[in-house]
Protein backbone atom coordinates (compact mmCIF):
# COMPACT_ATOMS: atom_id res chain seq x y z
CA UNK A 1 0.00 0.00 0.00
CA UNK A 2 1.50 3.30 -1.02
CA UNK A 3 0.14 5.95 1.74
CA UNK A 4 1.17 9.22 0.32
CA UNK A 5 1.59 12.50 2.10
CA UNK A 6 -1.62 14.73 0.80
CA UNK A 7 -0.45 17.94 -0.81
CA UNK A 8 -1.67 19.95 -3.24
CA UNK A 9 -0.88 18.47 -6.54
CA UNK A 10 -0.45 14.91 -5.31
CA UNK A 11 -3.89 14.08 -3.87
CA UNK A 12 -4.98 10.38 -4.16
CA UNK A 13 -8.42 9.26 -5.32
CA UNK A 14 -11.05 8.36 -2.95
CA UNK A 15 -11.18 4.96 -3.65
CA UNK A 16 -7.71 4.50 -2.75
CA UNK A 17 -8.19 6.54 0.29
CA UNK A 18 -10.90 3.84 1.11
CA UNK A 19 -8.85 1.15 0.56
CA UNK A 20 -6.17 2.54 3.05
CA UNK A 21 -8.26 3.55 5.89
CA UNK A 22 -9.59 -0.14 5.77
CA UNK A 23 -6.14 -1.30 5.81
CA UNK A 24 -4.88 0.78 8.55
CA UNK A 25 -8.59 -0.63 10.43
CA UNK A 26 -7.18 -3.90 10.15
CA UNK A 27 -3.73 -3.09 11.54
CA UNK A 28 -4.60 -1.26 14.42
CA UNK A 29 -7.27 -4.35 14.92
CA UNK A 30 -4.53 -6.80 14.60
CA UNK A 31 -2.33 -5.10 16.79
CA UNK A 32 -4.96 -4.81 19.84
CA UNK A 33 -4.93 -1.31 19.90
CA UNK A 34 -8.54 -1.59 19.63
CA UNK A 35 -11.16 -3.89 20.84
CA UNK A 36 -14.70 -4.45 19.93
CA UNK A 37 -16.07 -1.46 17.91
CA UNK A 38 -13.46 1.38 19.72
CA UNK A 39 -11.03 3.82 17.85
CA UNK A 40 -12.07 5.44 14.76
CA UNK A 41 -9.68 7.12 11.70
CA UNK A 42 -10.29 9.88 9.02
CA UNK A 43 -8.42 11.27 6.34
CA UNK A 44 -8.75 14.74 4.98
CA UNK A 45 -9.58 14.24 1.27
CA UNK A 46 -9.76 17.87 0.01
CA UNK A 47 -9.74 21.06 1.17
CA UNK A 48 -13.60 20.67 2.16
CA UNK A 49 -14.24 16.83 3.03
CA UNK A 50 -13.45 14.28 5.08
CA UNK A 51 -13.42 10.63 4.41
CA UNK A 52 -14.13 8.61 8.00
CA UNK A 53 -14.85 5.35 10.24
CA UNK A 54 -18.51 5.04 11.12
CA UNK A 55 -19.51 4.41 14.19
CA UNK A 56 -20.83 0.88 15.18
CA UNK A 57 -18.27 -1.39 13.59
CA UNK A 58 -15.11 -3.13 14.00
CA UNK A 59 -11.99 -1.41 12.86
CA UNK A 60 -10.92 -4.66 11.44
CA UNK A 61 -14.05 -5.08 9.77
CA UNK A 62 -14.59 -2.29 7.47
CA UNK A 63 -15.30 -2.39 3.59
CA UNK A 64 -14.35 0.60 1.68
CA UNK A 65 -18.44 1.44 1.44
CA UNK A 66 -19.19 1.66 5.34
CA UNK A 67 -16.58 4.76 5.20
CA UNK A 68 -18.77 8.29 5.47
CA UNK A 69 -17.71 12.01 4.21
CA UNK A 70 -18.25 14.45 5.77
CA UNK A 71 -17.39 18.70 5.46
CA UNK A 72 -15.68 20.21 8.34
CA UNK A 73 -18.39 21.27 10.27
CA UNK A 74 -19.29 17.49 10.51
CA UNK A 75 -22.38 17.09 8.76
CA UNK A 76 -22.60 14.22 6.57
CA UNK A 77 -22.26 14.49 2.76
CA UNK A 78 -22.39 10.69 1.76
CA UNK A 79 -22.66 7.39 2.97
CA UNK A 80 -24.95 4.77 4.49
CA UNK A 81 -23.72 4.90 8.08
CA UNK A 82 -23.15 7.30 10.36
CA UNK A 83 -19.87 8.98 11.29
CA UNK A 84 -17.87 8.20 14.63
CA UNK A 85 -19.48 9.88 17.86
CA UNK A 86 -15.94 10.87 18.46
CA UNK A 87 -15.33 12.75 14.74
CA UNK A 88 -15.92 16.39 16.62
CA UNK A 89 -11.89 15.64 17.75
CA UNK A 90 -10.74 14.87 14.39
CA UNK A 91 -12.59 17.86 13.20
CA UNK A 92 -10.55 19.56 15.35
CA UNK A 93 -7.27 18.72 14.91
CA UNK A 94 -7.96 19.54 10.75
CA UNK A 95 -9.14 22.92 11.21
CA UNK A 96 -6.44 23.88 13.95
CA UNK A 97 -3.64 21.90 11.75
CA UNK A 98 -3.86 22.88 8.04
CA UNK A 99 -0.61 20.38 7.77
CA UNK A 100 -2.63 17.31 9.33
CA UNK A 101 -4.30 14.79 6.48
CA UNK A 102 -4.87 11.92 8.67
CA UNK A 103 -5.93 11.44 12.28
CA UNK A 104 -5.75 7.77 14.21
CA UNK A 105 -7.92 7.36 17.42
CA UNK A 106 -6.89 4.12 19.33
CA UNK A 107 -6.58 2.45 22.52
CA UNK A 108 -2.96 0.65 22.96
CA UNK A 109 -3.44 -0.58 26.18
CA UNK A 110 -0.12 0.22 27.67
CA UNK A 111 -0.20 3.96 26.19
CA UNK A 112 -3.71 4.12 27.41
CA UNK A 113 -2.65 2.87 30.90
CA UNK A 114 -0.36 5.47 31.22
CA UNK A 115 -3.28 7.81 29.94
CA UNK A 116 -5.46 6.27 33.28
CA UNK A 117 -2.23 7.30 34.93
CA UNK A 118 -2.06 10.51 34.52
CA UNK A 119 1.78 9.99 33.59
CA UNK A 120 2.88 11.47 30.28
CA UNK A 121 5.45 9.59 28.42
CA UNK A 122 8.20 12.25 28.90
CA UNK A 123 11.18 10.89 29.91
CA UNK A 124 14.55 10.63 28.26
CA UNK A 125 15.16 6.79 27.29
CA UNK A 126 14.30 6.46 23.88
CA UNK A 127 16.56 8.76 21.75
CA UNK A 128 14.36 7.78 19.06
CA UNK A 129 11.32 9.47 20.68
CA UNK A 130 13.01 12.76 21.79
CA UNK A 131 13.66 12.84 17.92
CA UNK A 132 10.42 12.12 16.47
CA UNK A 133 7.87 13.13 19.04
CA UNK A 134 9.75 15.18 21.95
CA UNK A 135 7.34 13.39 24.20
CA UNK A 136 3.49 12.87 24.53
CA UNK A 137 1.71 14.82 27.47
CA UNK A 138 -1.75 13.60 28.77
CA UNK A 139 -4.70 15.66 28.37
CA UNK A 140 -7.35 16.59 30.73
CA UNK A 141 -9.68 14.33 30.55
CA UNK A 142 -13.03 15.40 28.46
CA UNK A 143 -16.20 13.10 27.65
CA UNK A 144 -15.52 11.24 24.68
CA UNK A 145 -18.05 11.85 21.97
CA UNK A 146 -18.91 15.50 23.06
CA UNK A 147 -17.64 19.00 22.85
CA UNK A 148 -16.25 18.75 25.74
CA UNK A 149 -13.15 16.47 24.74
CA UNK A 150 -12.68 18.61 21.49
CA UNK A 151 -12.22 21.15 24.10
CA UNK A 152 -9.67 19.65 26.52
CA UNK A 153 -7.43 18.66 23.66
CA UNK A 154 -7.48 22.60 21.62
CA UNK A 155 -4.72 23.66 23.94
CA UNK A 156 -2.44 20.63 22.95
CA UNK A 157 -3.03 20.31 18.90
CA UNK A 158 -1.03 22.85 17.59
CA UNK A 159 2.54 21.80 19.66
CA UNK A 160 2.28 18.26 19.83
CA UNK A 161 1.29 14.93 16.97
CA UNK A 162 0.70 12.38 19.31
CA UNK A 163 -1.38 12.69 22.72
CA UNK A 164 -2.65 11.06 26.05
CA UNK A 165 -6.32 11.38 26.62
CA UNK A 166 -6.89 11.07 30.11
CA UNK A 167 -8.90 7.75 31.10
CA UNK A 168 -9.68 7.70 27.25
CA UNK A 169 -7.10 6.87 24.94
CA UNK A 170 -4.32 8.12 22.18
CA UNK A 171 -4.76 10.25 19.08
CA UNK A 172 -1.54 10.56 16.29
CA UNK A 173 -1.86 12.97 13.45
CA UNK A 174 0.13 13.07 10.47
CA UNK A 175 0.63 14.47 6.88
CA UNK A 176 -0.92 11.49 5.90
CA UNK A 177 -2.51 8.28 6.91
CA UNK A 178 0.89 5.99 7.09
CA UNK A 179 2.45 8.80 9.34
CA UNK A 180 -0.34 9.24 11.57
CA UNK A 181 -0.70 4.85 11.88
CA UNK A 182 3.24 5.09 12.54
CA UNK A 183 2.70 7.79 15.21
CA UNK A 184 0.40 5.94 17.19
CA UNK A 185 2.87 2.39 17.10
CA UNK A 186 5.73 4.53 18.44
CA UNK A 187 3.61 5.65 21.21
CA UNK A 188 2.39 2.73 22.24
CA UNK A 189 6.65 1.02 21.99
CA UNK A 190 7.38 3.96 23.60
CA UNK A 191 4.69 3.41 26.62
CA UNK A 192 5.94 -0.67 26.89
CA UNK A 193 9.79 0.63 27.14
CA UNK A 194 8.66 2.99 29.62
CA UNK A 195 6.96 0.48 31.46
CA UNK A 196 9.64 -2.42 31.63
CA UNK A 197 12.20 0.51 32.99
CA UNK A 198 9.69 0.66 36.04
CA UNK A 199 9.28 -2.64 36.34
CA UNK A 200 12.64 -3.09 36.55
CA UNK A 201 12.99 -0.38 38.93
CA UNK A 202 15.72 1.83 37.06
CA UNK A 203 15.75 4.33 34.57
CA UNK A 204 19.04 5.10 32.88
CA UNK A 205 17.93 8.64 31.20
CA UNK A 206 19.81 10.97 28.44
CA UNK A 207 21.49 13.24 29.99
CA UNK A 208 20.95 17.24 29.62
CA UNK A 209 23.91 17.23 27.43
CA UNK A 210 22.51 13.99 25.07
CA UNK A 211 19.03 16.03 24.76
CA UNK A 212 20.65 19.18 23.27
CA UNK A 213 22.15 17.18 20.78
CA UNK A 214 19.01 15.28 19.72
CA UNK A 215 17.36 18.05 19.53
CA UNK A 216 19.73 20.19 17.14
CA UNK A 217 19.60 17.12 14.85
CA UNK A 218 16.15 17.62 15.02
CA UNK A 219 16.45 21.05 13.77
CA UNK A 220 19.00 19.79 10.94
CA UNK A 221 16.45 17.53 9.55
CA UNK A 222 13.59 19.66 10.13
CA UNK A 223 16.13 22.15 7.96
CA UNK A 224 16.04 19.25 5.38
CA UNK A 225 12.25 19.09 5.10
CA UNK A 226 12.74 15.40 7.15
CA UNK A 227 11.15 16.49 10.00
CA UNK A 228 8.74 19.04 10.64
CA UNK A 229 10.10 21.90 13.57
CA UNK A 230 7.50 22.12 15.87
CA UNK A 231 7.87 22.75 19.22
CA UNK A 232 8.73 20.03 21.65
CA UNK A 233 7.50 19.22 25.19
CA UNK A 234 9.97 19.42 28.87
CA UNK A 235 11.54 16.17 28.38
CA UNK A 236 12.77 14.49 31.35
CA UNK A 237 16.58 14.13 31.43
CA UNK A 238 19.72 13.40 33.50
CA UNK A 239 21.31 16.66 34.20
CA UNK A 240 25.56 16.51 34.64
CA UNK A 241 25.39 16.96 38.10
CA UNK A 242 21.42 16.10 39.23
CA UNK A 243 19.45 13.28 37.88
CA UNK A 244 15.87 13.46 37.09
CA UNK A 245 16.26 17.47 36.46
CA UNK A 246 14.12 18.24 33.59
CA UNK A 247 14.87 20.73 30.63
CA UNK A 248 12.21 23.48 30.25
CA UNK A 249 9.82 24.14 27.64
CA UNK A 250 11.27 27.71 27.11
CA UNK A 251 14.70 26.25 26.50
CA UNK A 252 13.72 23.56 24.45
CA UNK A 253 11.89 26.29 22.78
CA UNK A 254 15.01 28.34 22.49
CA UNK A 255 16.63 25.40 21.06
CA UNK A 256 14.29 25.05 18.21
CA UNK A 257 14.19 28.54 17.56
CA UNK A 258 17.91 29.07 17.30
CA UNK A 259 18.17 27.32 13.62
CA UNK A 260 20.50 24.95 12.05
CA UNK A 261 23.27 27.07 12.50
CA UNK A 262 23.34 27.73 15.82
CA UNK A 263 22.37 25.10 17.42
CA UNK A 264 25.08 22.91 15.19
CA UNK A 265 27.42 25.59 16.83
CA UNK A 266 26.46 24.62 20.12
CA UNK A 267 26.79 20.88 19.70
CA UNK A 268 29.96 21.55 18.72
CA UNK A 269 31.29 23.88 21.62
CA UNK A 270 30.07 21.32 24.12
CA UNK A 271 31.91 18.53 23.06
Amino acid sequence: MNLESISPGNVKSEDEHRRDICTVGRWIHARNFVAATDGNISVRIDRERILTSPTGISKGMMMPDDLVITDLQGDRLSGSRAASSELGMHLLIYRRRPDIGAVCHAHPPTATGYAAAGMPLNKAIVSEIVMSLGCIPVTPYGTPGTPELSEELEPFVQNYDALLMANHGVVTYGPDLLTAFFRMETVEHFAHVSLVTEILGKQVLLSNHDVEKLLAARVRYAASGALQARPVCPVTAESETTRNASITQNELQTLMGEGVEQAVHKDRERR
